[in-house]
């Protein structure tokens, strides 16, 4: 089964947003083990905002290289606790959002819905 470019924009921003939010919430230390989360967060609103589907705003990035960009940050998001240094602290947080990043950017319709495109 395949996630719809619709499903998939809502969680972007939904995850883009509780990546920013999740360090705060969970009292993670001003170090890299904030900053990293936030930063990938930030970074998955903004090529959001930027991809050429349903939810995207400017329209300028193409659904492939937006996923590119959700696997990449997804894996760097997962290994960040042990290439930065922060494993001992926290990394439960990175990695199950890293993964699911991963996982989401794999599971994707690299296709927008019809109706969209029709509507253009």
């Amino acid at each position: 089964m395949r996630l719809s470019t619709r499903v998939h924009g809502a969680l972007d921003y939904a995850v883009g947003a509780l990546m920013i939010v999740l360090p705060f919430v969970l009292g993670l230390g001003g170090g890299a083990e904030r900053w990293i989360l936030v930063a990938v967060g930030v970074a998955t609103i903004a090529w959001s905002l930027a991809t050429d589907y349903e939810l995207g705003v400017l329209r300028k990035l193409q659904i492939p290289h937006h996923l590119w960009l959700d696997g990449i940050g997804g894996v760097l998001l997962a290994v960040s606790p042990w290439l930065f240094g922060f494993d001992g602290r926290a990394w439960v947080p990175h990695v199950a959002l890293g993964l699911f990043a991963a996982a989401a950017a794999v599971f994707t319709d690299t296709i927008p819905s019809y109706e969209r495109r029709g509507a253009r």
